[in-house]
C-alpha cells in the first residue's frame, strides 16, 4: 500500500543524505518535494500542509544545519513526524473487562466486513486463547448469517445459530445471552453494511450499540477508497463513537493517503492492517513500523512476528541439527522454500529488511521473484524419494524426466541442483566451526570472531568449488557478487580481514566487534 510513497521519499532522502552540507533552501526544495509526494499519495491536504509545517520549523534549526550528518538528522525528523501523524503508539483491541467482552464491527457493504470479523475471531482464538461467539445481525443481504456460519466452520469459531424471522436487536441480545450462558470470553456482533450511509443504517446500528454495550466498536473500511474511507470513518465515529479502524486490502495498490491521514482526520486509531486473504493476514497497526516501511528502513521486529507464527518450529530444529552434522540434502530446501512462502515469500520478506527496497532493481533484474521459489519447489516435488535425499543420482536421463513432471526445462533443474550443491557446500564449511554464528552475530558473549576464527572461515570458504559458479548462466552470474570464487576476484573477503562483504558497497551493517575498514 505504501510502495509508491515509499519510492518517491526514498529518492528525495537520498539527494538530501548525499551532501555535506545543508542550506535552508536544500531543506525548502525536499519538503516541496515530500509536500508533492504525501498529496500524490491521497492524503488529507490539511494533514500534508499540517505534517510539512512541523518537519520544516525542526529541519531548519541550527542544531541540524550544523550537525556532522544534517541529512540523516533530517530523515529522522520525519520519521518522528511520520509516527506522530499516524499515531505515536500502537492501540491493539482491548479485551480488558468483564466477559463476555463485546465487539460490535460497523461498516458499509464490500468493505470485508464479514471476513474481518472472522479474521480477528481466529486471531483472539488461537493467538490469545480466548473463547470466541460470533453472531451475524445482517438480516438484509441474502445468505449473510450462513456465509458467517460457514467462515466459523472453516476458522474453528462457533457461531450463534440462525433463527429465522429475527430482526438485528434481537439476535444481539440473544447473541449476548448466549455467550453468558456458554462461558465464552468475546462475542463479535457483525452488523449490516449499505452501500452508502444512510440514517437507517446508522439508526441500527446505534440500537445494537445501545443494547449491548460493547467494549469496542471497530469500522472496517477498503483502504483502495483512498480519503473516501476517511469520510467513512467521520460520519460513522459522529453517531456510534468508534474504537478504532481495520483498514483491509493493505496488501492492495492502493497510495496509502487513509492510513496517513486517518489518526489526524478522526481521532480514532487504526487497530489492525488486513494483509491477504489468509486467515492469519491481519497485523497489529504500529505507528513506528509502519513509518519504517514507508521510510525504507524495513521492520524486522514484524518479519520476526511473522516468521514465528509461521515457520514450523520442529522441522526447523531438525533442519539445523542436520546443518550441524554438514547435512543438507533438497527436501530440506524444499521445506525452506515452503517456510519461506508462509512469511510472504521472496518479495515479502526482502520488503522488511532495511535498505532493500532501494535495491529493488537490481533485484527485478536478477529474475528474483517469487515464481522462482514456486518453480523451484515444483522441480523437488518431482523428484523420487531417493532422489530429493541423494541428489548425485541425478543423470540425464532422470532429469528430463523431472523437468517434464514439474513442467520446466532441463536447464531449470540444473540451476536448482547447482544452487543446492553449493549451499550444502556451506552448510557443511560452518558445520565444521560449531559456533561459528553464534560468534559472528556477537551471541556468544565474547563481541565478535578471533582473527584465528575469521581465518578459519576464510580458508572454508576457499574450499567451495569455484566450478560450479563458473557454469552459472550469465543473467544470473551477473547478479552475484564478483569476489565469489569462479567469478573472478579471488575468496571474498570477511569482516576484519581487509574488507566488507563482496559486490554490496558496504550497504550492509558491520557484524558486531568486527573492525570494518575505514574509510579514507
Amino acid at each position: 500500500m505504501f510502495q509508491s510513497l515509499s519510492d518517491r521519499l526514498s529518492g528525495v532522502f537520498d539527494k538530501l543524505t548525499k551532501r555535506g552540507a545543508l542550506t535552508e533552501s536544500d531543506v525548502a526544495e525536499a519538503m516541496r518535494e515530500v509536500r508533492r509526494s504525501l498529496i500524490e499519495a491521497d492524503v488529507a491536504l490539511d494533514v500534508v500542509r499540517d505534517f510539512t509545517d512541523r518537519v520544516r520549523a525542526k529541519a531548519i534549526g541550527q542544531e541540524v544545519l550544523r550537525s556532522v550528518t544534517p541529512g540523516h538528522m533530517v530523515v529522522k525528523i520525519v520519521n518522528d513526524e511520520l509516527i506522530r501523524t499516524l499515531g505515536s503508539e500502537a492501540a491493539p483491541i482491548d479485551l480488558h473487562a468483564s466477559p463476555p467482552v463485546a465487539i460490535l464491527m460497523a461498516g458499509l457493504q464490500g468493505s470485508g466486513k464479514t471476513t474481518t470479523t472472522a479474521k480477528i475471531a481466529w486471531r483472539l482464538t488461537n493467538r490469545d486463547k480466548k473463547k470466541v461467539l460470533m453472531a451475524s445481525l445482517d438480516t438484509r443481504r441474502p445468505a449473510a448469517q450462513e456465509q458467517l456460519r460457514v467462515l466459523g466452520e472453516q476458522t474453528g469459531v462457533a457461531t450463534l445459530p440462525i433463527v429465522a424471522g429475527q430482526g438485528p436487536l434481537q439476535i444481539a441480545k440473544r447473541a449476548m445471552e448466549a455467550a453468558r450462558l456458554g462461558g465464552y470470553d468475546v462475542v463479535i456482533l457483525d452488523t449490516a453494511g449499505r452501500t452508502t450511509l444512510d440514517e437507517e443504517l446508522m439508526t441500527e446500528v446505534a440500537e445494537v450499540r445501545d443494547a449491548t454495550q460493547p467494549h469496542e466498536i471497530l469500522l472496517v473500511l477498503d483502504s483502495l477508497t483512498g480519503q473516501d474511507a476517511v469520510n467513512t470513518a467521520k460520519a460513522f465515529d459522529s453517531r456510534l463513537g468508534i474504537t478504532g479502524t481495520v483498514l483491509t486490502r493493505a496488501d492492495g495498490d492502493g497510495r496509502g493517503g487513509a492510513a496517513l491521514s486517518m489518526r489526524a482526520v478522526t481521532g480514532k486509531p487504526i487497530k489492525l492492517l488486513g494483509t491477504g486473504e489468509k486467515w492469519d493476514a491481519l497485523e497489529d497497526f504500529d505507528p513506528e513500523r509502519v513509518a519504517g516501511r514507508i521510510l525504507g528502513m524495513g521492520d524486522i521486529v514484524g518479519l520476526v512476528e511473522k516468521a514465528a507464527q509461521t515457520i514450523d518450529v520442529e522441522k526447523a530444529k531438525s533442519i539445523a541439527q542436520k546443518m550441524k552434522k554438514g547435512e543438507f540434502d533438497l527436501e530440506d530446501l524444499s521445506e525452506q522454500l515452503k517456510q519461506m512462502e508462509k512469511i510472504g515469500g521472496m518479495g515479502g520478506v526482502l520488503g522488511m529488511l532495511p535498505g532493500m527496497g532501494k535495491m529493488k532493481a537490481q533485484l527485478n533484474a536478477a529474475n528474483l521473484d517469487d515464481s522462482i521459489v514456486k518453480r523451484q519447489r515444483a522441480i523437488i516435488s518431482s523428484m523420487t524419494p531417493k532422489e530429493r535425499r541423494h541428489p548425485k543420482v541425478l543423470d540425464a536421463k532422470r532429469k528430463r524426466r523431472i523437468a517434464a513432471g514439474s513442467g520446466t526445462r532441463v536447464e531449470d533443474v540444473n540451476k536448482l541442483v547447482k544452487m543446492h550443491r553449493q549451499m550444502a557446500d556451506m552448510m557443511r564449511a560452518m558445520g565444521k566451526n560449531k559456533g561459528m554464528m553464534a560468534r559472528m552475530f556477537g551471541m556468544g558473549g565474547g563481541g565478535g570472531p578471533s582473527e584465528a576464527e575469521l581465518a578459519d572461515m576464510q580458508n572454508e570458504l576457499a574450499r567451495l568449488d569455484p566450478k560450479a559458479l563458473a557454469q552459472l548462466p550469465d543473467d544470473l552470474k551477473s547478479s552475484l557478487p564478483k569476489g565469489l570464487p569462479g567469478l573472478g576476484g579471488g575468496v571474498p573477503r570477511l569482516p576484519g580481514l581487509g574488507g566488507g562483504l563482496p559486490g554490496l558497497g558496504g550497504a550492509l551493517p558491520k557484524f558486531p566487534g568486527v573492525p570494518g575498514k575505514k574509510k579514507k
